[in-house]
């Protein structure tokens, strides 16, 4: 038996359980799942054979390494900042390691100890990032293979609420951490390229510059600038680009209301706030406006933010409660930041019955033979319910793909890596096909920097 060793069981995970159970008498796997809270994990494997589930807490050394030695390979699905010490774990015991997140300074800086203790630290392949970098590689190099060079790369993705479950005037849910939600764009100025010159957003400005984009059957979507759209260049082979962007997509209309609640320092969450515990809704929101004797909270708002009273956007804002003197905030010593997220969960919660959506856009702008052409390719992934969702599905099965094509000898190049070299991309996005994660893809004339802007 090869025995695979899950650390942490959270939103993104059944998939990933699921495909290991359903590999595991063909393939000879052994999974033991590792977390804080066993129950959801449990509740899913039921009595399937051989399986495990065990409660760790990861700041245990001797527990946490005793589980580690035991296994082959460990996926690691807990928050990103603890991926270092169970990387470091495995470079220790010589263990292969497979996340979805980002790979970390701390953890591109094990590359060498991999390297020399032929182990395989795997990074950023989920959906986004992991789906969008596999995808966008295999048609980039495809227009290479046949001589063309590209001049334009654009690609977003969104986390949100299926057509069927949209039922606010926000167009939107928490389909994700809503914490990431509420701090989106903050630590750094955007940057990116577009049409030959370098681009910069900065925060303040973020939710005002944003992209337009259709996709057929699902409409109109709007997308703002990641952070750092530059650092593609080299990872992607783009260095001769002229433009270069990659974004987070919502429905149009969005951005534009929550730039309310970054002019207004909702979003900050560098600070606490006093007696927040006991502070209404009502009072949080006044705590951002001016002082008046005379003018309601609402008066303040409308003037200071310049809403006009039949503007879509105050319609939001009243939709979401935040002038309730009676709804109590409830958590002590808060930043901005967490009592917004308070507030946005007492209405972007998903109901039992909602579905959530992924939504991913690229656009390849190439010169082949002394003419401009362009791809346009799009995926659309409904999820199935609350737990089997979109989002644990295009996160969960390229992760337990990558796990099983380690175990099977299909990956062997040792070392940090991320799945951007055809060994990697090619047989996971075929496999994802019979899941039906598959994107269309449309040849157009070429169009240049997004025309919908104009």
């Amino acid at each position: 038996m090869r025995k695979i060793l899950i650390i942490g069981f959270g939103k993104s995970s059944p998939y990933l359980l699921k495909y290991l159970l359903d590999k595991s008498k063909t393939e000879q796997l052994h999974i033991t799942v590792a977390d804080v809270d066993i129950k959801r994990a449990k509740s899913l494997i039921g009595k399937h054979p051989n399986t495990n589930v065990v409660s760790l807490d990861i700041f245990n050394a001797d527990e946490r390494e005793k589980l580690i030695k035991a296994c082959d390979i460990v996926v690691s699905m807990l928050p990103a900042r603890f991926h270092i010490t169970i990387a470091k774990d495995c470079i220790t015991f010589k263990k292969h390691m497979v996340t979805a997140s980002y790979v970390s300074q701390e953890i591109h800086a094990l590359h060498n100890e991999a390297v020399a203790k032929n182990i395989i630290l795997m990074n950023e392949i989920g959906v986004d990032p992991g789906i969008d970098h596999m995808s966008a590689m295999q048609v980039l190099n495809d227009i290479r293979s046949k001589g063309g060079s590209i001049i334009l790369f654009e690609s977003f993705t969104g986390g949100l609420i299926a057509p069927e479950s949209d039922n606010n005037l926000w167009n939107y849910k928490f389909t994700w951490n809503p914490r990431n939600v509420v701090t989106a764009g903050q630590g750094g100025t955007a940057k990116f390229i577009q049409e030959g010159a370098y681009k910069y957003i900065p925060y303040q400005r973020l939710f005002r510059r944003t992209e337009f984009l259709d996709i057929e059957g699902y409409g109109r979507f709007e997308a703002y600038a990641n952070r750092d759209s530059l650092k593609y260049q080299n990872v992607y082979g783009l260095g001769d680009t002229k433009t270069l962007y990659r974004g987070t997509m919502r429905r149009v209309g969005f951005s534009r209301a929550w730039h309310i609640f970054v002019m207004l320092g909702m979003t900050d969450d560098s600070y606490t706030i006093e007696d927040s515990e006991n502070m209404s809704y009502r009072d949080f929101t006044n705590a951002f406006l001016h002082y008046s004797h005379k003018d309601s909270v609402e008066l303040k708002l409308r003037h200071e933010l310049k809403i006009d009273q039949d503007d879509i956007v105050w319609d939001k804002l009243v939709e979401l409660d935040i002038f309730n003197p009676d709804k109590k905030v409830g958590l002590k010593n808060a930043t901005p930041a967490q009592i917004l997220q308070k507030i946005l969960m007492d209405s972007w919660t998903l109901h039992q019955d909602d579905k959530d959506m992924i939504v991913m856009y690229h656009k390849f702008g190439y010169e082949l033979n002394g003419k401009k052409r362009q791809i346009d390719a799009n995926m659309v992934v409904i999820g199935e319910d609350q737990t089997y969702t979109a989002m644990a599905k295009t996160v969960g099965l390229p992760v337990a793909m990558a796990v099983l094509a380690i175990l099977n000898g299909n990956i062997t190049t040792p070392g940090v890596q991320i799945p951007i070299t055809k060994e990697i991309y090619n047989p996971i996005l075929n496999e994802l096909k019979t899941f039906g994660i598959s994107f269309r893809e449309k040849e157009l004339p070429y169009l240049g920097y997004n025309p919908l802007n104009d």
